[in-house]
């Protein structure tokens, strides 16, 4: 693949935004390794530019239908229920990793793969050992909080280094890799929906940090709720909207060279 053409600064966004290092050849070559995963993983999850669908379909899809609302949701909202009403931290962590149990035992007889049978278990585990440890109910969120720093930094930084996270699934989703580098358009395009991605998630922890100081459970668990699955889905919807018009064209037959 040939390397990008030199780029002003005022084709991107934001402006003023510093260059993404001092290889290009080393950094596309690390993009098209993460891009390739992140458009796998984005087809896998139901992602596909190449079947026609709704956009509320393939929100539905990536969400996992309502078993994947009822493992995202049923496992917090018990915990928040239990403690507020008995008070006991033990009794409220036992039964949110004991739902999440039964659906990794659900999936694993429905012949999900292990690793996505395990991993919801796995994250209820990891939430609850912070809270038993310092007895305090609020450290329940505390591995939420370092996820949305963590996925909020990631996409601030890649759009303003312009190697934009969504460019790179999108690219190798679509069968570009890298090639919309070239075309300004697509990079103004993807660096907003990286921002409108790191703004979800950073907003989620600004949100949720002040009731976390305050000890507020009810209210922490409720917001952590509210902002979880339809704010995704929200973003989720304008990443897939404003992408299948970014690719219109794509519609028409493409030539042996457009693959």
């Amino acid at each position: 693949m040939t390397e990008p053409s030199p780029e002003r600064p005022s084709d991107d966004v934001p402006a003023g935004a510093p260059r993404a290092g001092d290889n290009p050849a080393e950094d596309a070559s690390a993009a098209e390794i993460f891009g390739s995963a992140l458009g796998s993983a984005a087809r896998r999850a139901g992602m596909d530019p190449d079947v026609e669908q709704s956009t509320g379909h393939m929100i539905w899809q990536v969400i996992g239908g309502w078993r994947g609302v009822m493992e995202s949701v049923l496992p917090l909202l018990v915990f928040i229920v239990t403690y507020t009403t008995t008070r006991h931290l033990l009794l409220a962590l036992g039964l949110s990793v004991g739902i999440a149990a039964v659906f990794t035992v659900a999936r694993l007889v429905m012949k999900s793969p292990p690793v996505a049978a395990f991993s919801g278990l796995f994250a209820a585990v990891i939430a609850a050992g912070l809270p038993l440890f310092t007895g305090r109910a609020e450290d329940q969120f505390v591995i939420g909080f370092i996820t949305n720093i963590v996925y909020g930094s990631a996409f601030l930084i890649s759009a303003l280094v312009r190697w934009p996270l969504i460019g790179l699934a999108v690219g190798f989703l679509m069968g570009e890799g890298i090639a919309w580098r070239q075309d300004a358009r697509k990079r103004r395009t993807f660096a907003w929906l990286s921002l409108a991605w790191a703004a979800l998630f950073l907003l989620r922890l600004g949100l949720q940090l002040p009731f976390y100081f305050q000890g507020d459970v009810a209210t922490l668990g409720t917001v952590k709720i509210v902002m979880g699955l339809p704010f995704f889905a929200a973003v989720l919807a304008l990443t897939w909207l404003v992408t299948r018009r970014l690719y219109a064209k794509r519609d028409t037959p493409a030539s042996p060279t457009d693959i």
